[in-house]
């Protein structure tokens, strides 16, 4: 091809986007064009999601002896069906280790871990539960969970990532919220409408921050194009958080397989329009109602801010009423309603979505997946649920129990199903190897949960557990971001004042969830451990093996600093070698070395000493670097 047939393709190609352009510009001027919107058919509504809760009977069994409750009723019937049987209970030490991180992201205590050992009543376990649930650290670890869905960060995000000074009191707030055991319906209502439904609260006013939690630029030149951003991002957080459908699909044109129309994602939006005002330069913060609210809400078509099309009402999703809703706001002189009347309904009863959705989100964090694989995802391209009466049973307990998310997760963790070894032990019978195999075959994914799924730590829980095992944790709660050194390779990377090293150096040993969430820039081991940008809601975190996880652990000054602390501190309480390797497999790993494995640090131990180097330090080293520390069974 020659240069000048390149010239005039090229030419061409250029003439027809500028004609395809003129005529979408054409089209956005043109607001007579109509809107058809589909109606929401019988059919619809026959998705499996969009049907009323239904009160599951728990399942007769013929024999329930290894149920502990009706949550394993359910389970153990599922398994027959199959001809799978389920795995014995796990250890003593297995099960404190695994309650602690799951409840409180920590690790137990030396101290705690052989308490429990010693403890032989029959409700130990119980009574463990009650106590993780009863501690302010049960807080701190289920708040994380809800900021990733929150998409919660102390910064606007973007070039300038400018700092959000308030940000910090939502992220409180969500801590207090569980550690109060704030009903999840209330919980809910307060993010949304708080400002509405309890004006003279401020901490009420602090939990709308969900809404607007999402990244923001506040110096964007047309203040209409970033109202109609912030706008749908709030409105598709909304719906995929609480709802699990991805209704923000729909900004654009009817979603391609949900009955979920453009104009329904409007009629949602409108609902917060009258709250959302915006300034020039300033950072999002709180909602702030505008009364009266007297301006009209339109579809924008094809998603664009400059082409509003037909004119709706604020509104809910039809498919999820039920036929005859009417959406009532209940305006007054400081409130438009909308809001309110949107929690009320995402609360409701017959609200077929709301709590099986927080179920599953519960189910999910106490097993690595939920009941229902796609925990913001559903609507049709959405995966069904692996034991839907199962959901549907705990749906309405949790209403039934008050929406009490701690009562669920004691119905979930005194089951026989949680308490399930994850892999076989070294002395299984022929028997337990055998039913071990056929599980493995038949339920490869444990869908039918056959057994508990092994988790790794998220780097929060990480680097919780080295400070914890170190001995240099500050439980201090509550206050603004902190922010510990950065490597000197990164900072050199980073725009003036983006990380202002905090000078209380007591504060750089908190814990994660009160280091300074930056959206730019994530702190190293989060990032390294697959940590979430807040950039969008996250409602499951990847889990990743990479190379620089291993260096980061190995080689980081933090974990050098770290190990050297523990060995200070171990060899402060015992100069014995025995005893030091001891504490040191005690306070990493919650159980004493084997015979094989105190060969092999012995024999490296004399290796160290013969180089000069600190055989307790290295020791310290490899137990953070071992697989079983970032493990948990």
């Amino acid at each position: 091809m020659s240069v000048m047939q390149v010239f005039h393709q090229t030419t061409a190609a250029f003439a027809l986007l500028a004609t395809i352009a003129t005529s979408s510009i054409a089209n956005a001027d043109d607001r007579t064009e109509p809107y058809s919107e589909p109606p929401i058919t019988a059919d619809d509504r026959q998705h499996w999601s969009f049907q009323p809760l239904k009160p599951a009977a728990v399942p007769e069994l013929t024999d329930a002896q290894w149920c502990r409750n009706d949550v394993d009723r359910f389970v153990l019937h599922e398994l027959s069906e199959e001809e799978l049987q389920p795995q014995p209970q796990a250890s003593r030490r297995t099960l404190i280790r695994r309650l602690s991180f799951d409840l409180t992201g920590l690790p137990p205590t030396p101290d705690e871990v052989e308490a429990f050992l010693q403890d032989s009543a029959d409700d130990a376990g119980e009574e463990l539960i009650d106590r993780l649930l009863a501690s302010p650290h049960y807080g701190e670890r289920w708040a994380q969970h809800w900021l990733d869905l929150a998409r919660f960060a102390e910064t606007d995000g973007f070039e300038h990532d400018k700092l959000r000074p308030e940000a910090w009191k939502y992220r409180d707030w969500v801590i207090k919220a569980f550690n109060d055991d704030m009903p999840y319906d209330d919980f809910l209502r307060q993010q949304i409408a708080g400002d509405e439904l309890y004006p003279d609260d401020p901490l009420a006013l602090t939990a709308t921050r969900f809404c607007l939690s999402g990244p923001d630029m506040p110096d964007i030149n047309l203040l209409d194009e970033r109202r109609h951003t912030v706008l749908n991002e709030l409105t598709s957080t909304v719906g995929e958080v609480v709802l699990a459908l991805q209704i923000g699909c729909a900004q654009c044109h009817d979603h391609k397989y949900d009955p979920i129309s453009q104009a329904d994602f409007y009629r949602f939006r409108a609902i917060f329009e009258p709250a959302l005002t915006l300034k020039k330069n300033k950072s999002l913060s709180a909602l702030s109602e505008t009364v009266p609210w007297r301006d009209t809400s339109h579809v924008m078509r094809r998603g664009d801010f400059r082409s509003p099309g037909a004119e709706i009402e604020a509104n809910v999703m039809r498919v999820v009423s039920l036929p005859g809703y009417a959406f009532t706001p209940n305006a007054s002189a400081t409130t438009n309603g909308r809001r309110t009347a949107l929690a009320n309904w995402l609360v409701a009863r017959d609200n077929p979505l709301t709590a099986r959705v927080i179920v599953n989100r519960i189910w999910q964090h106490h097993f690595g997946v939920g009941l229902v694989t796609t925990p913001s995802d559903f609507g049709i391209m959405g995966q069904e649920p692996s034991h839907p009466e199962l959901l549907d049973w705990l749906a309405t307990s949790l209403i039934n129990d008050g929406w009490s998310m701690k009562q669920l997760h004691r119905r979930i963790v005194n089951s026989a199903t949680y308490r399930q070894r994850s892999r076989l032990p070294d002395d299984a019978s022929n028997a337990q190897q055998s039913a071990w195999l056929k599980a493995i075959k038949a339920d490869p994914q444990n869908e039918l949960l056959s057994r508990f799924p092994r988790f790794r730590l998220e780097g929060e829980a990480i680097r919780d557990a080295m400070l914890t095992a170190s001995g240099q944790i500050n439980f201090k709660a509550s206050g603004p971001g902190v922010r510990p050194p950065l490597p000197r390779e990164l900072v050199s990377t980073l725009l003036k004042n983006q990380w202002t090293v905090t000078k209380d150096k007591a504060e750089h040993n908190r814990r994660s969830i009160y280091v300074f969430a930056r959206r730019n820039l994530r702190y190293p081991i989060f990032e390294v451990f697959d940590r979430p940008s807040a950039n969008a809601s996250c409602s499951e975190r990847s889990v990743s093996t990479t190379a620089p996880q291993s260096l980061h652990l190995l080689n980081s000054q933090f974990t050098m600093n770290t190990s050297k602390h523990m060995a200070r501190m171990i060899r402060e309480k015992t100069s014995d070698q025995h005893k030091q390797i001891t504490a040191a497999f005690a306070r990493t790993l919650s159980r004493p070395p084997t015979v094989d494995e105190l060969a092999d640090v012995e024999k490296l131990w004399e290796d160290q000493k013969a180089t000069g180097a600190d055989p307790l330090v290295h020791l310290c080293l490899s137990l953070f670097n071992c697989n079983e520390f970032v493990t948990v069974d």
